[in-house]
């Protein structure tokens, strides 16, 4: 007989995955962006597939892990120097699969220099049952940068039939310009996810939400989005406030979610997204 091993004990340590991106974008001559430094570790990878219109950069990144479970780190760093251009999305919607204790570690550090334009818009984040995500977004961009971040979460694959009955979720932002701190918000549910979502006054139901921050934004932005409250499929709200566009969503799939934040990003004048995202 094997005897049994604590979840805690080294042998299970040893296997969960860690990764660690550091990556750095110049300006080039000719207005190009190009890789200035990438620095990859365990299961995270960054693969360039195509330069955007205008001499932007695009970033793919790849979790060679295939998704991620308790006691998996990854930190992920991305710095834009002075007048250069990163887009950065994600090669498919990474899964958190279901914990036996410890959380799933996410770190994200986002650098925007003077002039600079970073958009952050990984594909959606699926969440299974008895998961546990701690997540932290720390932004820091220049007053005259150029800044977008999009992040969708999605409580189990709804098209088979999944749900999240109980879990824990940490989402910490923190957005920063100028040294100033603009945004700050932390996002928790625990325990009986699936009952918390299905109360009115949080998602009435839905299972895949969003969130959509546009630095610096006008009060056009706003009305470009309030303009579409026709066509989204879902619930979208859309605020300002501190020089910035904040748009919520909700919806009861991620396919509607997806849908309904292109919309969104799109009124935003994010142009052109990311090619994966419309595969």
């Amino acid at each position: 007989m094997f005897a049994k091993l604590p979840a805690g004990s080294a042998i299970f340590a040893g296997n969960r995955a860690i990764g660690r991106i550091e990556l750095s974008v110049a300006a080039a001559a000719g207005g190009r962006s190009r890789r200035h430094r990438l620095r990859e570790e365990g299961s995270l990878r960054v693969r360039f597939p195509n330069v955007v219109p205008g001499g932007a950069l695009e970033a793919v990144i790849v979790n060679t892990a295939g998704g991620m479970t308790g006691g998996d780190r990854f930190e992920l760093d991305v710095a834009v120097g002075a007048s250069a251009r990163l887009t950065v999305s994600t090669a498919a919607a990474e899964k958190i699969y279901r914990s036996l204790g410890p959380d799933t570690a996410v770190n994200v550090r986002l650098f925007a220099g003077a002039g600079a334009a970073l958009a952050w818009l990984p594909q959606e984040t699926i969440l299974f049952d008895r998961t546990r995500l701690r997540r932290t977004v720390e932004a820091d961009v220049a007053r005259n940068a150029q800044f977008v971040i999009a992040e969708m979460l999605v409580f189990g694959r709804s098209a088979m039939g999944e749900t999240v009955a109980s879990g824990h979720l940490f989402d910490r932002w923190r957005i920063r310009a100028g040294g100033a701190l603009v945004f700050a918000e932390g996002l928790r549910l625990d325990g009986a996810i699936a009952e918390n979502l299905a109360q009115r006054a949080t998602a009435d139901g839905g299972c895949a939400i969003a969130s959509a921050l546009k630095f610096p934004s006008t009060e056009a932005d706003i009305a470009a989005v309030r303009e579409r409250e026709h066509d989204f499929a879902g619930e979208v709200g859309v605020s300002a406030f501190n020089g910035l566009a904040l748009a919520r969503l909700v919806a009861a799939d991620s396919a509607a979610l997806r849908r309904d934040l292109i919309g969104v990003l799109t009124a935003l004048g994010i142009t052109p997204l990311p090619r994966l995202w419309l595969n």
